[in-house]
Parts: structure tokens; sequence; C-alpha cells
């Protein structure tokens, strides 16, 4: 299938001198378009009948990042470093994310999005690595680095279609993050982690393409190993 239609779920913008309005890091459209797909915005809605309507014409759906996922979705209470956290964005992307799974929709999760689908499908997060003492390296980008600066290193679980699609096990990666997964969901498996242990990829054994990365490759999308990411994504998308 020619340009495969894929679901960007939005995040909203609160009303100051403009209009609330809802919106996207116009990063991941450029480069699902490079990669041949044809990306379409999916508001928050709070009909389920007509988010449906939307979600029925899509090949593929990518989840973005953005800001924390509530921890009661996971079955926690706020700690003291918790970001913003936005209820109506995760009603909409959790539904939309177990829907995608459910009906084996190719599905690529990014930084925030690696963490919605862990929790969607029953897994938890750590909700902040310094706070909590996971990690003593700075994943997050409190220093100001750029958002397209490579930081650290991924090891890739070599027999991982993450790895196999890229073609690569040990990759140098960007990091916005301060949140990341605690316990897996059982139904994926982590396939990648930094040198400190942070679980940096996921995926699922049993769908036909379902990928969740930490890092930010919509950023980096110049690199190859990164077009091959976007690439093998749309060609699920497109099957």
């Amino acid at each position: 299938m020619a340009n495969p239609l894929v679901g960007l779920p939005t995040l909203a913008i609160p009303a100051g001198v403009k209009p609330a309005r809802f919106g996207i890091n116009q990063s991941y459209v450029r480069a699902l378009t490079a990669a041949g797909c044809a990306p379409v915005l999916i508001p928050l809605i709070h009909d389920l009948d007509r988010l449906r309507a939307i979600y029925d014409r899509l090949d593929g759906i990518v989840f973005p990042g953005g800001a924390d996922v509530a921890p009661e979705e996971y079955g926690e209470q706020p700690i003291d470093n918790l970001n913003v956290v936005e209820p109506e964005r995760d009603r909409t992307e959790l539904t939309l994310a177990r829907w995608a799974f459910d009906d084996d929709l190719p599905t690529l999760g990014i930084c925030r999005g690696q963490q919605l689908l862990n929790v969607a499908l029953g897994g938890s997060l750590f909700q902040d690595l310094h706070h909590q003492g996971v990690t003593s390296v700075e994943h997050s980008d409190a220093d100001g680095r750029a958002r397209t600066a490579l930081i650290h290193r991924v090891r890739l679980d070599p027999d991982s279609r993450l790895a196999q699609l890229i073609d690569e096990t040990s990759i140098e990666v960007n990091s916005l993050h301060h949140q990341a997964v605690k316990s897996v969901a059982s139904r994926l498996r982590a396939t990648g982690k930094s040198d400190d242990g942070i679980i940096e990829a996921l995926e699922s054994d049993d769908r036909r393409f379902l990928i969740a990365v930490q890092w930010h490759p919509e950023e980096v999308d110049q690199l190859p190993w990164v077009q091959r990411l976007f690439s093998g994504f749309a060609r699920a998308a497109g099957e």
C-alpha cells in the first residue's frame, strides 16, 4: 500500500493569546512523510464512537513523546518530582493503545509513547529516575542539551526485531526523559538497555509490528539506522 495512513495523537495546547488548540511536534510528521506515510493528527476526543471512527481508518499509529503518564494509571500515588500530567491525553492514548494491541495495528512508541504502551498493557513506570535513585545519569534535557545531542549508548538484543530492522546492536541515542519503564507489561519484552540499566526499547513478539523506544528518533532522522526504523514501520503499516 502506498502512503499508509498513520495516526498521531496530539496534545492539548491551552488557550492564551490564541484559542485552545491541538498540536504535535512537526518532527514526527517530517520523519513519517519521509518514510512514505501519510500522517493524520488525532485530536483528544471524549466520544469513543467518533474516536473509533478515526481509528478504524488507520493503517498504523505512532504514540509520541510528551508529558508524564498519571501514576494512577499504573496504581501508584504521585511523588514530589512528577511533572505535568494530562488526564485527557492519557485517556485518549490509553484507549487507542489498547485498541491497537487488540487489533494488531502496527504501532511505534516514542519516549512517552513507550511508557504509555507499557502502562496500557499493565506495566509500571519510574516516576523520576533521579528522585527514586534509579540512576545518576542525566537522561532528561534539564542540562539544556540540544534535542539532537547523542548522549548515551543503547545495547539491543541481537534477536530483537528492532536490532534486525535497523541492523545495529549498539547505538548512540539522544535522551529527553526523566521517567522510564519499571515493570515490563507481560505482553511485552525489554529489548534494549542503556549502560546504567534503564530500559530503552520494548517490543511484542506476537504482534506484526509493536516497537517502542525511549529516545527520540524523529529528532535525528538523518541517521541511516533511524531511517531504517521509520521505513520498517511504514512497510508494516502498508502491508
